[in-house]
């Protein structure tokens, strides 16, 4: 089997640990700990890494298209490592969750996630499994775009921290057992 996980950001410094690079940010752990090393795929569009897991295929991708164009890199690399979109895992931030917290879906709407709008159009399917971070909504009434741009302030670090580690255990949970639903029971909320 092979399994192709995806972290959803924006590519360059400007961006680098912003709220909407979370998934970026859990990939780089997951790398880490598989002590992998990112290289840019100009074909693809995307930084690819890649491993055997207990016999298991692992291709982390980050899209270097900037997040709303994120489907670009996505398909064309299911599509060339001979995958469906059931062996396909996204992990990106929601701002309608709190700081840190994680929700395992194994399918369902965009809602309103440009990035995942992207994939959800070049595939032609939304039946694929997703990590989501939360992020929390902007304070003080700053704009969505600046909230989802910005970093995570003194208060809100710790806890955005700790939903990188515990998406990153996720991830790796469901390379372990292979299910899905079950990894969802163990992480969610």
């Amino acid at each position: 089997m092979v399994k192709m996980i995806v972290g959803l950001g924006n590519p360059g410094d400007k961006y680098a640990h912003t709220k909407h690079n979370i998934g970026f940010d859990v990939l780089d752990v997951i790398a880490e700990r598989l002590n992998l090393t990112f290289k840019r795929d100009k074909t693809f569009i995307a930084d690819t890494a890649a491993d055997f897991v207990n016999g298991e295929k692992i291709i982390l991708v980050k899209p270097v298209t900037f997040m709303n164009e994120s489907g670009k890199a996505v398909k064309p690399l299911l599509a060339y490592n001979g995958l469906i979109s059931d062996d396909l895992v996204v992990i990106y931030d929601d701002l309608d969750m709190a700081v840190g917290k994680l929700r395992l879906r194994q399918k369902g709407s965009a809602g309103g996630h440009n990035g995942i709008k992207s994939i959800i159009a070049h595939l032609g399917s939304q039946e694929f499994k997703r990590v989501k971070v939360g992020i929390g909504r902007p304070k003080h009434g700053m704009s969505v775009v600046n909230h989802v741009l910005g970093r995570f302030d003194q208060e809100d670090a710790a806890d955005a921290e700790l939903g990188i580690v515990r998406a990153a255990d996720a991830v790796e949970t469901f390379i372990e057992n292979h299910d899905f639903n079950q990894t969802g029971n163990q992480f969610n909320g």
